[in-house]
C-alpha cells in the first residue's frame, strides 16, 4: 500500500460521502445503494491502510488532501 493509494481511496472515498450528502438532500433514491458501497470499499482500503502502516504525518497528509479535494470534486460535480 502506498501514500498514493491511501491519497486516491481518501479522495473517492469522500467525494463519494459528499455525494451521498447531496443525494439525501435532493432525495435521489435510486443512488443512496450504489454510493453506499462506493464509500464502503473506499472505507475498508483506508481502515486496512492506517492499520497495516500504522498512523505516519506522510499519511495523514496525502488522506487529508485527498479528501479535501474529493470534497471540492463532488461540490464541482453537483454545482448547478
Amino acid at each position: 500500500m502506498s501514500y498514493a493509494a491511501a491519497f486516491a481511496a481518501s479522495f473517492v472515498y469522500i467525494c463519494l460521502k459528499a455525494m451521498q450528502q447531496i443525494n439525501v438532500v435532493r432525495d435521489a433514491q435510486r443512488w443512496i445503494i450504489p454510493t453506499s458501497i462506493g464509500m464502503t470499499v473506499c472505507e475498508f482500503y483506508i481502515v486496512g491502510y492506517i492499520a497495516t502502516i500504522g498512523p505516519s504525518v506522510p499519511g495523514i497528509i496525502c488522506i487529508g488532501l485527498g479528501s479535501g479535494l474529493g470534497c471540492l470534486l463532488a461540490m464541482r460535480i453537483h454545482r448547478k
